[in-house]
């Protein structure tokens, strides 16, 4: 399934959250807090009010967005608004 975003919508693919801490201690399913890094996959067509680019790292709003399923990965679509900064 192909998805492009229109105005200032962006899709990015959260990112899966570790398993396993640094000293090796594993974290269940239930007990993992969603993480809020993603890549961006692709932008809509509001180039002046979108500042990210495909495959930027990204950080986003807890409770943004709405939560889809491509190819039976994770993706949120977030407006630009809600993403908090650019990951370098």
């Amino acid at each position: 399934m192909k998805i492009k975003p229109i105005g200032d919508r962006v899709l990015v693919k959260v990112e899966e959250v570790e398993e396993k801490t640094a000293s090796g201690i594993f974290i269940p399913q239930t007990a993992q807090e969603k993480t809020q890094i993603a890549s961006v996959v692709a932008v809509g067509d509001d180039k002046e009010e979108i500042k990210v680019s495909i495959g930027d790292k990204i950080m986003y709003d807890k409770y943004a967005g709405t939560t889809i399923d491509v190819d039976g990965a994770d993706h949120l679509l977030l407006r630009m608004s809600d993403i908090l900064a650019v990951i370098e």
